[in-house]
Parts: C-alpha cells; structure tokens; sequence
C-alpha cells in the first residue's frame, strides 16, 4: 500500500486516531518504520515519527515537519531530545553500544514529556508503535497508559527462534554443542546451531541481549499488536506457527521505500556509472550500517573482487575507508562509494549479484529486486537469514565463515550464472525472480501485506472510536 494508492475507505473519527512512532536511532531501525508510517498515513491516520537524529543517522526529516503528501493522512516529525539525551553532534552516537545504553536511561523521560505535549497541543496518542530493542519506549508508552504495537525488524523466523527460546518452549543446542547440531521448531525448516542468530548464546551482560529479552517479556505482558517486517508468502508457516503464541501478528512487509513512498529519484553518484555498465555485470557489495570487517579481511575481499575480473560496485562506509588497500576502487574497473540507495541499486539493471552481510533489510530488498546473493554474515540475526536465502528460497551462495578470496570469487561465479554447482541450469536466477513478484504483489493493492496492513489499521481506528 503506497501512499498513492486509493485505499478503501473506512469508518474514521474526527480527529483521526494518532499513532506515534518510535524508533532508535539505528538506520536499519528507522528505516521501515518510517516506511510504516507513510503506509499508516496514507490510510488516513495521523502518524507522528521520533526518533534521536545525530550526524551519523541519514534522517533528512526537520524537527516539527509536517508531510501531508501521504495520501489521507498526514505525517508529522518530533525530535526526541531534551531529558538529558546527547545532543546530534555527540561523537557518543558512533558506538551503538553506548547508544543502548544511553536510551535506555534518558530516553524513557524524553518520551513522556513527548506524549504529554502532544496531547497538550490537542493530539493525544492513541497508539504506540515502537521497534524492536528499544524497551524503554514500550516502557514509557506503558507508564502513560497508551496501546503499544512492537514492529520486528527482523523475519518471523527469528522471532520466533528467540521466543522459543527464552519462554523455554523448545529444547535448543547448548553454546558447546558443534555448529551441526540440529534444531527443530513448528513452521520453520530444519536449522543447525551454526544457524541460531546470535543473541541466543550472547553473553547475558551485553545490552542488545538484555534489551532483547526485555522485548520478548513485553511481547506477553504489554504488547497489543506485533508487526512484522516480512510478507505472508515468504514465511507462511513461521507466520502461523507463532500466532498460536501471539494472536495478533500482522505481516507488513517487505518495507522498504518505492518511488510511491517517497523514496528513491535521490542521486547517489552511482547511477550514471551502473547505466554504464552492461545488464547483470555488475558486483554490488554491502555489509550494512554497523558491521565493520577488519584490515585483513578487507584485503581478502577486494583480491576475490579483483579476481573476478567483473566490474563491482562496494560501499564501504567512511569508519572503514582507510582499511581499503592502495587501488581497490581501480581494481576490475570498480567503484568504491560510501554510501548508495540500496534498494534503488539493486534494482538497476546492470547488478548482476549481491555480495551481502545478509541483514534482513537487505534481504528482503535482494528478494524483492530478483537479485541472487553471496552470502557473508557477521552477526546478530545474519545466519538465520544467510541459511534462509540459500537452503529456504534458493536464490543465495553460502560463503565459509572467514572467507577466502578465492571463496568468494568462486561464489560470486556461481551467483553471477545465476545456479548452484550442484543444479543444473538458471535455477537460482529464475527462484530470484519468482521471489520478486511475490513480494511486489504483497505490498500491491488487495495483497497479503496490503490487507494485514488494513487489519492494523481497522484495530487503531477502534481504539479511536472507543476514546471518541
């Protein structure tokens, strides 16, 4: 559902229900929400977005802006800020650790006063819609007595790992166990431990895995609605296996923009130099906004670039520039850039594969775009997904955990003919393909993720209708 769609009109109050959304300042965590919130807005609710942008947030969006270019409703930006929160240009943002940490403590008061001026200014908020590993805004929504909804950033499939495991409802592989071992749960593939994401085994001081925890306690006590940003297709069974857990699971997804949105048209510098190049030529190579590969891993991965003999497009962010050898960005006739419009990228069509840190964002934008991958996961949920895009939907190649260059020369052939060593023929190619049009007809009008996001919205505009 995009915001120029006509979507079919329903009951509404006067004034609109409002629902606020928050986010960490993480851009794999602002990015679908903000997406979201187009989607909710252009159903004619009143979505206002928060977030605590710093300099190292690609947030464009000014304090009290207001955007009512989303169809029948309108969206509306507040800073979170004040409350002893850093100030943007804290150096403290670049270390999400600290981050947590540091939200964890002051955000909570920061939020209330939010919600306490907007319902001075005559918008009270209906609803609370907060990303997942930010517990201290489920915390404030809960304080000031407003319906939360949880969105999942992550698949189905591992919120449902991470439930199972912490409400101990199956039996998982210890931390000792080899990474062959086996684990089975209902509505998802067979996995080995090698795939478990990594919060399962982590350290239980680390503060993404005590807010995780945090989360999946609230996902019993507090939470009303859980979106997910995945797409019924996609994760049919992970879907309604957990919803024997969770009644209300609403998948959303994919979210991410589209022209329709609001998002793309903005200039990179790599388009002109992707038009250059010839159909499915192309190398795109990107770990993502927070994993940082080290030294010599970096030159493994430009000698298997340079290897290839292929042009390759690697977005390497500023933190990790001077990690780069001499002559990387000339190697192959490539091209090094700190920053592109991904999914804009990987739509084009000189990209021919896509070398991937295999966060769900990027996932769902390959799957999306019809994009085989290469697969390298760092951490966190990347495994999970990594097993998923090569032994569940068949587009992917799996890399060694470290990689070689000649590895990863060898899996970029392999995704670049579009099969496997082992399938004969463009098996690869046309799964990717066929993926592609399933989640293009899911975010399309009447569609799977269409329609749940229509059974959200129907359950906010109740909530508005009982306080009206």
């Amino acid at each position: 559902m995009t915001s120029q769609e006509a979507p079919p009109p329903r009951a509404m109050s006067s004034p609109p229900p409002h629902v606020l959304l928050i986010s960490a300042p993480l851009q794999g965590h602002v990015n679908p929400l903000l997406v979201l919130g187009r989607r909710l807005a252009s159903a004619g609710l009143l979505v206002t977005f928060t977030t605590a942008p710093h300099a190292g947030l690609k947030f464009k969006h000014q304090h009290g802006e207001v955007d009512g270019g989303v169809g029948r409703g309108v969206l509306r930006f507040e800073h979170l800020r004040g409350e002893g929160l850093w100030a943007p240009d804290d150096p403290r943002y670049r270390v999400a650790d600290d981050v947590a940490r540091h939200l964890d403590d002051a955000a909570p008061a920061a939020l209330a006063g939010l919600i306490r001026r907007l319902a001075d200014a005559g918008r009270p908020v209906s609803c609370v819609v907060a990303n997942a590993f930010a517990p201290w805004a489920l915390r404030a929504a809960g304080a000031a007595g407003v319906p939360v909804a949880m969105l999942w950033t992550q698949s189905c499939a591992v919120l449902s790992l991470y439930y199972h495991y912490f409400h101990s409802l199956a039996a998982f592989p210890s931390k000792e166990a080899g990474p062959d071992a086996p684990v089975d749960l209902p509505g998802l593939p067979t996995l080995t431990a090698g795939d478990l994401p990594a919060l399962i085994h982590a350290p239980e001081e680390f503060v993404w895995r005590q807010a995780l925890v945090s989360d999946i306690a609230s996902l019993r006590e507090t939470v009303s609605w859980v979106l997910v940003n995945t797409f019924d297709e996609l994760e049919h069974a992970a879907i309604e296996a957990l919803g024997a857990h969770l009644p209300a699971v609403f998948p959303v997804g994919p979210l991410f923009e589209t022209e329709n949105d609001g998002g793309g048209g903005g200039d990179d510098g790599c388009t002109a130099w992707l038009d250059a190049r010839p159909p499915r030529s192309v190398v795109l190579v990107a770990f993502g906004s927070l994993v940082k590969l080290g030294r010599d891993e970096m030159a493994e991965v430009a000698a298997g670039l340079a290897s290839t003999g292929r042009p390759f497009l690697w977005v390497v962010r500023d933190d990790s520039r001077d990690l780069l050898p001499a002559g990387t960005a000339e190697a192959s006739g490539g091209k090094v850039v700190p920053w592109c419009e991904q999914r804009r990228v990987l739509s084009h069509r000189a990209v021919g594969c896509f070398v991937t840190h295999c966060g769900w964002n990027s996932t769902t934008e390959a799957l999306a775009a019809g994009v085989p991958v290469v697969t390298y996961p760092a951490w966190s949920d990347q495994r999970t997904n990594a097993a998923f895009l090569v032994d569940v939907c068949g587009v992917g190649v799996r890399l060694p955990t470290p990689p070689t260059r000649d590895d990863l020369r060898q899996g970029v052939e392999a995704a670049m003919r579009g099969t496997l060593e082992l399938e004969p023929g463009d098996g690869m190619r046309a799964r990717a393909e066929e993926w592609k049009a399933k989640a293009s007809a899911a975010v399309a009008e009447d569609g799977s993720s269409y329609r749940a996001t229509w059974d959200f919205v129907d359950a906010v505009l109740s909530i508005g209708n009982e306080l009206g």
